[in-house]
């Protein structure tokens, strides 16, 4: 493992240049937010009347066009939604000068080549490994979220260093900054989600509701047992691992967790993975994702109402009603 930390950063490297963030969502509020803080100048670049122009203005940006923010920018930082940016990228291309630096927080547009950068570009990434609101509240404790750092043109000789100015610049080597490829980020960022943590981990909560109630039980108990404890578990697991879950749950639950937790997730379960993990390689889920969105979404609307629609959603509102301090956050 190579980990880049503080006194790994140089940066001067992106010192004097204006940084272009497109988008003002989640990430993009927190990496302008940041970079400004870390004395960089910072613009910000929307579609007109875009839904966060009033949020960036109220944090004290003058909100530009994508091709304005762009033009006579030294690093653009693509952090629009995945879909928007091959169009993004074709719309200020001609505001893009010469030699500059086009940054992404996720690779999928580059490895699956819908963005073909120009060849005087350098092109890097950096991967925050957290939501934008904890990599702001992060780094206004003082602290920072791990960042995954590549390079996928480097024309400067300069684009390792100035992606490494720039997570410096988020907080991200007070965490750390580990050095990646956009392929490897893309695929496990595109596996995890689908196979681990909302695909797979969403999919068990409700067969396992579903198998509870088949049986007779009440609906209710159901919910707290196979949705509402998740937290408790995600929580031991985040702080320290397998470790500290079997540190913390009876004896029961460790003992029924090694013996019947490879009866569910089996080897069957392990060549699911597997398939998943070849489609995401090979560009087939890349190519169905881009074929549903330019189609308008028929099939993602349709299969997003019947989760919102399940059973499970409607007892769980219900329950999630009475507990007031989910009402607080």
């Amino acid at each position: 493992m190579e980990l880049f930390v503080e006194s790994d950063a140089q940066p001067e490297k992106l010192s004097g240049e204006r940084i272009a963030v497109l988008g003002y969502g989640s990430q993009g509020r927190a990496h302008a937010l940041n970079l400004r803080d870390s004395g960089y100048e910072v613009v910000i670049g929307l579609r007109p009347g875009g839904k966060t122009t009033e949020k960036a203005q109220n944090d004290g940006f003058t909100v530009h066009s994508f091709e304005e923010a762009a033009d006579g920018a030294g690093l653009i930082a693509f952090l629009t939604p995945d879909m928007s940016q091959a169009e993004i990228y074709e719309q200020i291309l001609e505001k893009v000068k010469q030699n500059a630096t086009i940054l992404f927080a996720h690779g999928f547009n580059i490895h699956y080549s819908r963005i073909n950068p120009r060849e005087d570009l350098d092109v890097i990434l950096i991967a925050p490994k957290g939501p934008g609101d904890l990599v702001r509240r992060q780094y206004e404790a003082g602290r920072g979220v791990p960042c995954l750092m590549g390079v996928y043109q480097d024309v400067s000789g300069n684009a390792e260093a100035r992606a490494l100015a720039y997570a410096h610049g988020l907080g991200g080597t007070r965490g750390g900054v580990l050095r990646t490829t956009f392929g490897e980020e893309t695929e496990t960022d595109l596996f995890g989600e689908q196979a681990v943590l909302c695909g797979g981990l969403s999919e068990l909560i409700v067969r396992g509701y579903q198998t509870l109630v088949d049986a007779g039980y009440q609906p209710e108990v159901a919910y707290f047992e196979c949705m509402h404890e998740v937290k408790l578990i995600v929580d031991l697991l985040h702080e320290g691992g397998l470790a500290k879950m079997h540190e913390f749950v009876s004896e029961t639950a460790k003992y029924g967790d090694l013996t019947s937790g490879p009866k569910v997730v089996d080897e069957h379960t392990h060549e699911k993975m597997r398939n998943v993990l070849k489609e995401i390689q090979d560009g087939t889920f890349a190519n169905n994702w881009v074929s549903e969105y330019e189609s308008g979404l028929p099939e993602y609307n349709r299969l997003l109402q019947e989760d919102l629609d399940s059973d499970i959603e409607t007892v769980g509102a219900q329950l999630r009603a009475r507990m007031s301090w989910l009402q607080d956050s």
